[in-house]
């Protein structure tokens, strides 16, 4: 199977499997109405190859691919802007070199740069597919879209597989560290994990950690009443370590689950933001050992190559465990993602596709590059499948009907 056609079956969603949804919560809707009814009464009429058991619960299979049908749908809505980007720059350019050469090659790495992917990373993709195309033996630039697509993941991917997983384990109190700039979404972020971890089942407590700019602990109290978590805090002007001191105390009585930690964002100058994040660090670990378990830094994507120059500040000061790209629906230059992992080597944990409190999404490469590439890979894998169909017995005789005319 190609690799178009495993990402068009794994994320892809027919008008078919958009009604199987819309039954799915019909079905949810009428279970919790009324569950005296008849449960076989229940069950979608088309679900394709659902499997309930007699309790009318459907099957892990289906859930799955129910469920990768809808992060592609995600992918796909959230990164509109980027994908009309990439895919009119990539479709022009190879409508332009037909052939694979030198001159495509500089091409492409210009319109890879262009659109954010970083120099680095784009000499890398680019010295890939010239020895992908030689070793195959592709000479046509048409033949190049799926390796293009193809070698993006494994850049990302490289020796660390699943490494955008967080690091969260039952039976402790998992402690998350949010760090960035002022202005780029943080205070949002930890409300939307908080009600993503919430809607796991999670119990989550907020640290009101960034008591210097005037408005963030109240910010973030907002954002707790609206998620329905409790928030940690003392008043502005207070000492940073002291609140998160307070919040482990009380997260460990309340037998918390996840404990989100806000810190400043700005202070007068690096050194002292510095020495501020290690004072929180280095109270953190002592009251809960190994933690942080995750350090994450947020990012504004609509920034541009200012997030990478952001992402390299914060590096230095602390141990950045993963990247929150906020904004990605907002920007044509989604290829900031692969800057940031492949010359930072920082792996992206989450990314923002809109404003609704659950489209702050688990980033996955491969649900990237089909948001990146949805009508290219849906339009190529039709094309393949309609070439690759058997003649019907019907367009038999109407072939040799004209054979004998």
């Amino acid at each position: 199977m190609s690799f178009f056609k495993r990402l068009k079956n794994k994320f892809s969603g027919s008008d078919e499997n958009q009604q199987q949804d819309e039954q799915l919560e019909q079905l949810e809707t009428e279970q919790n109405s009324d569950e005296d009814k008849d449960k076989t009464s229940k069950k979608p009429k088309k679900l394709k190859e659902a499997d309930f058991d007699e309790d009318g619960l459907i099957s892990i299979e289906d859930f799955e691919e129910i469920e990768a049908q809808q992060l592609g749908a995600k992918f796909k809505a959230g990164l509109e802007k980027s994908r009309e980007n990439f895919q009119e720059q990539l479709n022009n350019l190879i409508a332009r070199y037909r052939k694979v050469d030198e001159d495509f090659f500089e091409a492409l790495e210009e319109m890879l740069i262009t659109a954010d992917v970083g120099f680095n990373t784009v000499m890398q993709l680019v010295e890939e597919l010239r020895e992908e195309a030689q070793r195959r033996n592709i000479s046509e630039t048409e033949d190049l879209r799926e390796v293009i697509v193809e070698k993006i993941v494994e850049i990302y991917h490289q020796d660390e597989e699943n490494s955008e997983v967080m690091d969260l384990e039952d039976g402790r109190l998992n402690v998350i560290l949010m760090v960035g700039v002022n202005g780029v979404g943080k205070t949002t972020t930890i409300g939307k994990l908080a009600h993503r971890y919430k809607s796991e089942g999670k119990k989550v407590m907020l640290a009101a950690g960034d008591t210097f700019r005037a408005g963030a602990i109240e910010q973030l109290k907002v954002w707790g009443e609206r998620v329905g978590v409790e928030v940690m805090s003392q008043s502005e002007g207070s000492d940073p370590a002291a609140v998160m001191y307070d919040a482990i105390n009380a997260a460990k009585s309340k037998e918390v689950d996840i404990l989100i930690c806000d810190t400043a964002g700005r202070l007068q100058n690096k050194s002292n933001l510095m020495n501020e994040l290690e004072k929180v660090k280095r109270v953190i670990g002592r009251a809960v050992p190994e933690a942080p378990h995750e350090v994450l830094l947020c990012l504004d994507a609509t920034t541009g190559q200012n997030a990478l120059s952001q992402a390299k500040s914060f590096k230095e000061v602390t141990n950045v465990t993963g990247i929150v790209l906020t904004k990605l629906d907002g920007t044509a230059k989604g290829g900031i993602v692969l800057a940031i992992r492949n010359e930072l080597h920082i792996p992206v944990k989450y990314v923002g596709l809109g404003e609704k409190l659950d489209d702050l999404q688990p980033f996955n490469p491969e649900s990237y590059v089909y948001g990146l590439f949805a009508d290219m890979i849906e339009q190529n894998v039709d094309e393949a499948d309609e070439i690759a169909a058997p003649k019907s017995e019907d367009d038999d005789l109407e072939g040799n009907s004209n054979e004998s005319k």
